[in-house]
């Protein structure tokens, strides 16, 4: 069974920070989206980067794609077909999210849970140390947190580095 590559949506594939700076990174395009819950002023801001989508799906021969990211089966929608991905499988968060108290991310308590014992990689702009830790306590298969920095979003680092640790 191929390992799983989680995939966040804000931070990696959308590096949302870049627009605080005023600046659409290369190879990026701006689109204006309403996902469920964005209805009262203007359209959400997005930046996609087509190419990451080639990049992703070259992964698929050695990686079962799937969201990670709070914009779940939306992620199919608004995200997927400008990258050129069919429809992934996603992670299902609770409504109301418990948060740990530990210091980790509250996601990643999910991530390991929707694994279930499979090996995984996850980009996320969140990951800390922290969730290295606990993942490494508490998942017994293989895993590989990439913090991805939300001003740049996926990089060629960033592949190079999943492509290998598969």
């Amino acid at each position: 069974m191929k390992p799983l590559l989680l995939l966040d949506v804000d931070g990696p594939l959308n590096p949302y920070a870049a627009l605080s700076l005023r600046r659409v990174p290369r190879g990026y395009r701006e689109h204006a989206m309403r996902p469920t819950g964005w209805t009262a002023g203007p359209a959400l801001p997005v930046l996609l980067n087509p190419e990451h989508g080639d990049e992703l799906l070259t992964l698929t021969d050695r990686y079962e794609l799937a969201w990670a990211s709070t914009w779940m089966g939306e992620a199919n929608e608004w995200i997927g077909p400008h990258l050129g991905l069919p429809p992934l499988p996603y992670v299902d968060w609770p409504a109301v999210p418990a948060l740990p108290g530990d210091g980790t991310y509250w996601k990643t308590r999910h991530v390991v849970a929707y694994a279930a014992g499979r090996a995984f990689a996850w980009v996320d702009d969140e990951i800390t140390d922290l969730d290295r830790a606990w993942v490494a306590e508490h998942h017994p298969g293989r895993a590989l947190l990439r913090r991805v920095d939300p001003r740049i979003g996926l990089a060629h680092e960033d592949f190079d580095a999943l492509a290998g640790w598969v």
